[in-house]
């Protein structure tokens, strides 16, 4: 029989490939936004709530705090390159309010995480306490994490449209959650599954409204130029431009 150390192992490196693959999933979007070099109605909500989301919990799995964590300190050091990717392309592209406002958050995040290592190093002795409180600030963090595609979800049943939120990025998200939730119930950590079964909940919901709206999202159509047909009553030639729907 496969005892909780290896099951919980198992399912630690089936989640660490899943999240590879949720970090790696908006990368269709942002070559879009470099080859437009816009971001249109992209939203760097949910990439600002991953990055803080990622800090603590990278600070989480160190030894110091949260000793056999490897898996969540190896995945959560890949997230925050990944992240830091997207935010500076998002940067670069937003407009200078929305630039502002990055930069204005990233400071605060900081400035709070240097204050959350300080004092939980200096205040906090054992594993114990600093698990404790780092674990609550990640629950807290994490569940805004989750939470963050809300903004997008109300964009959907706004406009009835898809269009900004991704099919893949949604069902990728939507598996990580559940992966990770499983591996924090095999042996309980309240910790990680407290916002891992909310990213499960508004992850299915993301895909039902997926679902329900994708008919109705706009098809983007490309203009064909087709030769003029001349016939015996036309007087100039030219090109028509015709929409081709994809």
């Amino acid at each position: 029989m496969v005892s909780a150390d290896v099951a919980r192992n198992i399912v630690g490196i089936i989640g660490n490939v899943i999240s590879f693959g949720l970090f790696l999933s908006p990368v269709p979007m942002f070559w879009r936004i470099c080859k437009a070099k816009n971001v249109e109605e992209f939203k760097p909500d949910p990439y600002l709530a991953t990055l803080m989301n990622c800090l603590l919990l990278f600070f989480y799995g160190l030894p110091i705090v949260h000793p056999n964590s490897t898996l969540v300190l190896t995945i959560n050091g890949i997230d925050l390159v990944i992240e830091g990717a997207y935010i500076i392309i998002f940067i670069i592209y937003a407009t200078k309010n929305t630039r502002w406002k990055m930069l204005g958050v990233l400071a605060i995040q900081a400035a709070f995480m240097a204050a959350v290592v300080a004092g939980v190093l200096v205040g906090a002795h054992t594993h114990e306490k600093r698990s404790m409180i780092v674990g609550i600030l990640c629950v807290i963090f994490g569940s805004i994490m989750y939470a963050s595609p809300l903004t997008i979800m109300g964009k959907v049943i706004g406009t009835k449209s898809v269009e900004y939120m991704p099919f893949f990025l949604s069902l990728v998200n939507f598996l990580n959650s559940l992966c990770w939730m499983g591996y924090a119930l095999i042996k309980f950590d309240i910790y990680i599954t407290i916002p891992n079964a909310l990213g499960t909940i508004f992850g299915l919901i993301q895909l039902i409204l997926y679902g329900y709206y994708y008919r109705s999202t706009p098809k983007k159509g490309k203009n064909v130029e087709l030769p003029t047909v001349l016939t015996k009553n036309a007087v100039t030639s030219g090109n028509v431009s015709v929409t081709i729907e994809k």
